[in-house]
């Protein structure tokens, strides 16, 4: 079932630089930051798959991924969880390549997409760590 992004989980998802994580094996995540990490849609992130590296690698084979966002001013920021989905040709693909021409980029290998299946709260205080 997917979640909705309300508008101040888009504003910071775009004034901030999120972090993916994924898992290699059954104990191993990697964690990075996604430069081109943005919404895609109210229940769907998007990203630009510019390296082809580990987090692709485990996407494909079959990890969950987790998004974290912070404003550290606030302080506030959430984290998503959810499904990725990989798209190596077609619409979702040129529009990331739109994307990267736009800001002066090279034409990304893949675009994944993130369907949000659960979003919880990152703010301090009695709502950290509580679901959305």
């Amino acid at each position: 079932m997917s979640q909705t992004l309300t508008p101040e989980m888009k504003e910071l998802l775009a004034a901030q630089l999120p972090v993916l994580a994924t898992v290699t094996d059954a104990e191993t995540p990697n964690i990075g930051p996604k430069r081109t990490l943005r919404v895609y849609d109210d229940s769907t992130l998007i990203f630009n798959e510019n390296t082809a590296g580990r987090h692709l690698e485990n996407i494909r084979s079959g990890s969950r991924v987790a998004v974290a966002v912070i404003d550290r001013e606030a302080p506030d920021g959430y984290r998503f969880l959810g499904r990725a989905e990989v798209h190596e040709e077609g619409p979702v693909l040129e529009e990331a390549a739109e994307f990267a021409r736009g800001r002066g980029g090279a034409p990304p290998k893949a675009a994944v997409l993130v369907r949000i299946e659960e979003i919880y709260s990152l703010r301090p205080g009695p709502t950290a760590g509580k679901r959305v």
